[in-house]
């Protein structure tokens, strides 16, 4: 697998595009998860990223994308979110990615006034449509599981069960491991997602609260997790997931460490392909 990182550990500090892009590929990661917004970004950053990318070597692998609007109950936000995730689709395969990152949301009001099969349901239809549109353009859907209690898809059940229903080979999970900690979920259970992952998200935590903390700095035990993945055998990248720097002015030695520690991580678990990128 490659090791990658999403860049907006970088934008979130007030480092631009460029400059974030550089310092990825000077550390050594391999690849970079783009973030960014596809319905607004012009062309001119478009093609600013892409020169940047192919200057450094740097592929695009994925672009994350939140679209809690897919699981709304009216009719027209569920419309316009299918056709924003759309624009992605249309990025990724421009700057010749191999997935759109999605994050799909939570059940509204407690679950009490909106049927939640309704919006599970609802899921399914918009996921359907996004990734036959993805499928496409030679695209996979990479669907987060996120570990809060009203997410739709907090565990790797339903998160198996999710992938079942929407029944399209593009459309696979994320494994985020900091997340699985956070949910109580355990490594034997990623055997659930044989040959349903395609994308791995890594990073810490305290485990109780949300941190995306560079590995090292939390409380998970990243072996039994990286050996799991290692034995569902799927070529994909593992991306280190910061966010918001407590330091901004030292994000640069923050994403450094990350990922040392990332790097040593995946040769303990011999996870990363050979070839490298050299620092």
């Amino acid at each position: 697998m490659k090791l990658g990182m999403i860049n907006s550990a970088f934008d979130q500090a007030g480092v631009d595009t460029v400059t974030g892009l550089e310092h990825i590929a000077r550390i050594g990661f391999d690849c970079v998860d783009l973030f960014t917004e596809a319905m607004t970004l012009g062309e001119d950053e478009i093609r600013l990223v892409e020169a940047t990318c192919s200057r450094l070597d740097l592929p695009v692998v994925s672009l994350p994308v939140v679209a809690c609007g897919l699981v709304d109950f009216n009719a027209p936000v569920r419309e316009f979110h299918v056709r924003r995730v759309q624009s992605f689709n249309e990025l990724a395969r421009r700057f010749g990615a191999r997935n759109v990152l999605l994050v799909l949301g939570e059940y509204i009001w407690q679950r009490e006034v909106i049927p939640p099969e309704a919006q599970w349901n609802w899921g399914v239809e918009t996921v359907q449509e996004i990734g036959r549109h993805a499928a496409d353009r030679g695209l996979e859907v990479a669907l987060e599981l996120e570990p809060f209690r009203l997410s739709l898809l907090n565990d790797v059940r339903k998160m198996a069960r999710f992938i079942d229903e929407v029944g399209l080979p593009n459309v696979k999970a994320n494994i985020d491991i900091s997340h699985l900690v956070l949910a109580d979920v355990s490594p034997t259970e990623l055997g659930l997602l044989r040959g349903k992952a395609c994308h791995v998200h890594i990073s810490d935590c305290d485990g109780r609260v949300h941190g995306d903390l560079p590995p090292g700095r939390g409380v998970v035990k990243f072996g039994p997790y990286l050996q799991a993945i290692k034995e569902l055998d799927f070529d994909g990248v593992v991306s280190i997931e910061l966010e918001y720097s407590p330091d901004p002015a030292r994000v640069v030695e923050w994403v450094e460490d990350a990922y040392q520690a990332t790097a040593a991580l995946l040769a303990m678990a011999e996870l990363r392909d050979p070839g490298g990128r050299a620092r």
